[in-house]
């Protein structure tokens, strides 16, 4: 994620600051992004090319190079804990006019919100996997982000050619609530023998016209991060979204979706 945000970015025209825990992570999310932007100049979605736009990103891995950015957004991984402790880390090197946002899909705005010293100068962006092609931002506001952030987000959001859906802090947020739904339900229906992984898909984009199937998307995601939404979701919403047994016994062989190879589909 924190790839396809920076890639987005450098396409918008901004430049990019990208920190990650150590030089290997640093290095390879250097290829990642580089990669990926050779493939946009390819596609013809800008007029720069690859060496123009990769002159523009700095790959570090210490958290002081975040003092020249006007933004920081925090793309770790789905743990309450580890979010709270990078954006403090980032904060404390942030200058004031400077805006903090956090790429959390569930957790909540308003408890991280807590965890920082100017929480006025904090909201959520929720971007969607791949981050260069989704036309889709939710803009997650806390009880304390102010007005002006909320104007500034809107703007930032529409810079990227993306869309703004403006959500106040619950737990779920509008998306990642209505998509963990359907995918919980669709694996249900895959542990009960209802039909096959590939036709609940099908009935969706065929019937539905969703560009892609539950399950499909849920490999895209990542199965261990749909498990963390689910079992948040679980404490704070209720049983309706109980990770099903599949979901949990996947997790536990590996089968994490595409980045592994094996999830509800296979992957080459």
């Amino acid at each position: 994620m924190g790839a396809g945000i920076a890639h987005a970015f450098l396409l918008a025209g901004a430049e990019v600051v990208v920190v990650e825990r150590d030089r290997d992570a640093a290095d390879a999310a250097r290829a990642r992004v580089t990669g990926s932007l050779a493939k946009s100049v390819e596609r013809g979605d800008t007029d720069e090319s690859a060496r123009e736009l990769a002159e523009r990103a700095v790959f570090a891995v210490d958290y002081a190079e975040f003092a020249r950015c006007g933004l920081v957004v925090e793309a770790v991984p789905e743990d309450f804990a580890l979010k709270a402790a990078a954006l403090r880390a980032v904060e404390e090197h942030l200058d004031d006019g400077a805006w903090l946002a956090t790429n959390t899909s569930s957790l909540s705005v308003d408890k991280l919100a807590a965890e920082l010293a100017r929480p006025e100068r904090f909201c959520g962006l929720h971007f969607f996997n791949p981050v260069p092609a989704s036309k889709l931002v939710e803009l997650v506001l806390g009880a304390a982000t102010s007005d002006v952030l909320a104007r500034t987000a809107r703007d930032w959001i529409s810079a990227l050619g993306k869309t703004a859906v403006v959500v106040h802090d619950a737990p779920g947020f509008a998306s990642s609530r209505l998509g963990v739904a359907i995918a919980l339900e669709a694996m249900r229906m895959v542990e009960e023998g209802v039909a096959s992984a590939e036709d609940i898909d099908a009935a969706m984009t065929l019937g539905y016209r969703h560009p892609t199937g539950p399950l499909r998307t849920t490999d895209l995601v990542g199965l261990d991060v749909r498990l963390g939404i689910a079992e948040y979701l679980h404490s704070t919403l209720g049983d309706r979204f109980a990770p099903p047994q599949i979901l949990r016994d996947k997790v536990a062989r590996g089968e994490l979706g595409r980045k592994t190879g094996q999830g509800f589909f296979s992957y080459e």
